[in-house]
């Protein structure tokens, strides 16, 4: 830093030492203290001021990087807050460039430093690039009552020695490594109120020690490895959020505090039904219950609660149907029980149209919204094979009533007429909502009216994605200097949106950058499509980092060169995973359960989750894409969004070519070959129609056709049932009688698939 800079900050110190009156010198030795631990920090920019001769450090101003407080001439409060990347890439437990500290670092020495500030009662570390096992003498720090370590590369156990610090009220470890149990000596923490390990690797079941812990008021464990029963929770009467989503827990649902506001049960396996006990959570505001495996039908308290405004029971097992007395309270905004197996009519308070309330219910066999709903007999039969599955019986009952559409892939010719027939006649699908006819397709179906007013409509996908960046506009040098001038050794692929640039950000984080096609654009309608695309966050979508607009002349409002810049997700592509090609990376049958069951989450989120909803996504294996912990993210979503394509086979967009581009550019119709290719292999990719045309029909053969055609491992390490449920649904997929699945009963049926394997896999172990 130049002599301008230094007697700037020195400045502006003695001139805030003016304002505080009675203001006493940190003791000598605390300052010592800080500034070692700038030193272990290795420097960090917020810190600089610390560097000014004489500068009082108790007297400077807060700032949202560093808070100092100080009682007595002690150090009482330390809040600092770095820039360093949240976890993002593979972390295997050493120094990462430009993410983490250097290799010269230590925990151990680091926390050694900070125990000399004997007075210290609130830390806070975020964000600061601190890495290895945090030591049992973090304990030393006996006076601490608020410890937040957030957002490192902190791995190892959780260390016990933190039961001996008596006074702690907050405990914040969340997005580190953390891979050991569940702790069980929580009951020894008698003052904690603030419990959360979000977004580690912990896993084991929860402890009932936590029951002893009577302060509570948050417990904050989603996102974690989390398995076994839940403990009866009622006993902790301060309680007011609950979040456990994102784990492996299979048991019933638990018993939960009278005092409960809000509680995430949500991407779970519980099973059995919603407790009536939950009709008595007259405080409660919030139930996410999505994602399970939940059978019955929800008590019809739950929604008269006093203070309910969020319900969700979607993609569960729930079947039967609502009573008719149901009420509803002023308070409620949003229901979601779709992707179930409900029957009959839904009650008055919730299929009114008035208010605000938002209701989901489609995917299920209900006797509204005809147009997203099953016929009532789909709910009655898949409940006969569900109940067969649970004693693991055959699946005949199941490939007959999944099984439709076998005479059309036989008469393949004769459905194509068909479909082209009722194609054109079927006015506003629910592909093409949006479509008005003559106009251009891009323009019609994204208008700009449409674009600026879009909005999204799904709570869950919020409250998912809160922890992904905000989207921000990129300047051109950025990316030059990113990518080493767009250097060709960085290049990861070509196709028909542009060329794929790997590179890395000023702050480390490595990017995959975007260069589509050169055109003209108009700026304000390529603005609103940005914005539009910026919008969509949700876990299975690559992140949207960002966008740069460049190469316009002055005045002109056309430009002609568009970059989108996305999180580089690094652990190959699922077609490569498939192909075999290194067998220490084969995946296991779960896994591609797993995937596809991602991918189809990231899909019905594009379909439902913003409107207008983003169809024809031209989904493709190489487009899914798998992170350092095997979670499947889907790319190149919705860029037909932003190169505004306009076809040119017919003068309006719907000649013969058009039409049939579009069948075979479905979502549905594509998903369908990613699960073949699942299955089967990458290999079918570059036969889609010969296939369909010549061996789709040895799928019907479970003994002779399925040896055939099905891989190998498949056939060897899945269940039979789940196999069969996974290619009924994929056939659906592909079929040409107009009766393709929506991606609800797409996820419900992979779902079910993969709750019958993991049974079977249990019964093996």
């Amino acid at each position: 830093m130049g002599f301008r800079s230094h007697l700037s900050l020195f400045c502006f110190a003695f001139a805030w030492s003016l304002l505080i009156a009675d203001t006493h010198q940190l003791q000598s030795s605390q300052t010592q203290v800080l500034l070692q631990l700038r030193k272990q920090l290795e420097y960090p920019p917020p810190l600089e001021i610390w560097n000014v001769h004489g500068v009082d450090f108790c007297s400077l101003p807060p700032s949202p990087t560093v808070n100092l407080t100080c009682e007595n001439n002690f150090v009482t409060e330390l809040k600092l807050a770095g820039d360093k990347a949240l976890k993002g890439g593979y972390f295997e437990g050493f120094a990462v460039p430009n993410k983490t500290l250097s290799q010269n670092f230590s925990m151990d020495s680091f926390v050694s430093t900070l125990a000399r500030l004997t007075s210290l009662k609130v830390l806070r570390l975020v964000s600061l690039g601190m890495w290895g096992p945090l030591p049992d003498k973090i304990h030393r720090l006996s006076s601490l009552e608020h410890l937040d370590l957030s957002s490192n590369f902190l791995y190892g156990s959780i260390p016990p020695r933190i039961s001996a610090m008596v006074r702690l009220q907050t405990l914040v470890l969340d997005d580190n490594f953390f891979n050991g149990t569940v702790p069980n000596w929580f009951d020894a923490l008698k003052n904690l109120t603030v419990l959360s390990l979000r977004n580690n690797r912990l896993r084991g079941e929860i402890p009932s020690s936590v029951n002893s812990v009577n302060t509570l008021s948050e417990v904050i464990l989603s996102e974690n490895e989390i398995d076994g029963k839940l403990p009866d929770l009622s006993r902790l009467r301060n309680l007011h959020v609950l979040n456990l989503s994102g784990n492996k827990l299979s048991s019933s649902l638990p018993a939960l505090p009278k005092g409960l506001v809000m509680a995430f049960l949500n991407k779970n396996s519980f099973s059995g039904q919603v407790p009536k006990e939950y009709s008595q959570l007259n405080h409660l505001q919030y139930l996410d219950v999505s994602f399970n495996s939940l059978r019955g039908v929800p008590p019809s308290a739950l929604f008269s609660l006093p203070n309910i405004s969020y319900l969700s029971f979607a993609s569960n097992m729930l079947s039967g149907s609502f009573p008719h007395d149901v009420d509803c309270s002023s308070k409620l905004g949003f229901v979601d029980f779709s992707n179930n197996r409900l029957r009959g009519s839904l009650p008055t308070c919730l299929s009114s149209k008035s208010g605000d309330l938002i209701v989901h219910s489609g995917g299920n066999c209900l006797s509204v919204d005809s147009q997203h709903q099953h016929a009532e007999s789909y709910c009655l039969e898949i409940r006969e094979v569900k109940q067969r599955g649970s004693g693991g019986k055959n699946v005949g009952v199941m490939v007959g009533v999944i099984g439709g559409g076998v005479v059309a892939f036989v008469l393949l010719a004769s459905g194509f007429l068909i479909l082209f027939t009722r194609y054109c006649s079927r006015g506003m699908s629910e592909q093409h909502l949006l479509r008005k006819p003559g106009l251009d397709d891009s323009e019609a179906r994204f208008s700009s009216e449409i674009l600026t007013s879009a909005r999204y409509i799904s709570e869950v996908a919020k409250i998912n994605a809160q922890s992904l960046p905000p989207c921000r506009s990129f300047s051109f040098e950025e990316l030059k200097v990113a990518s080493n001038n767009f250097d060709e050794t960085l290049l990861l692929g070509e196709g028909s949106y542009g060329k794929l640039y790997r590179g890395r950000l000023d702050n480390g984080m490595q990017v995959a950058i975007r260069c589509l096609p050169s055109r003209k654009y108009s700026i304000r309608n390529l603005r609103l499509r940005l914005d539009l695309l910026a919008k969509l966050r949700h876990p299975h979508l690559v992140c949207l980092l960002g966008h740069c607009i460049d190469g316009g002349v002055r005045d002109d409002p056309r430009i002609n060169k568009v970059f989108l810049i996305y999180e580089y997700v690094n652990d190959g592509n699922f077609q490569a995973l498939l192909s075999g090609n290194n067998p220490a990376n084969v995946l296991t049958w779960s896994k591609r359960l797993a995937v596809l069951i991602g991918v189809a989450r990231a899909v019905h989120f594009l379909h439902t989750g913003i409107i207008p909803g983003f169809f024809n996504n031209r989904l493709k294996t190489n487009n899914v894409l798998l992170n350092e912990h095997g979670m499947a993210k889907l790319s190149d979503y919705g860029l037909s969004v932003i190169s505004g394509e306009i076809d040119k086979d017919g003068g309006d967009g719907e000649g013969p070519r058009s039409r049939q581009r579009r069948i075979f550019e479905d979502d549905a119709y594509s998903f369908g070959f990613i699960i073949l290719e699942s299955f089967i292999g990458p290999s079918i990719a570059s036969r889609r129609e010969e296939f369909l045309l010549n061996e789709m029909a040895l799928l019907n053969r479970q003994d002779d056709g399925w040896q055939r055609i099905v891989d190998p491992f498949i056939l060897t390490t899945s269940s039979r049932e789940s196999l069969s449920i996974v290619i009924s649904i994929a056939k659906k997929c592909m079929s040409f009688d107009g009766s393709r699945p929506s991606f609800e009963d797409v996820l419900w049926n992979l779902q079910y698939a993969a709750q019958v394997q993991a049974t079977i896999d249990g019964e093996q172990k």
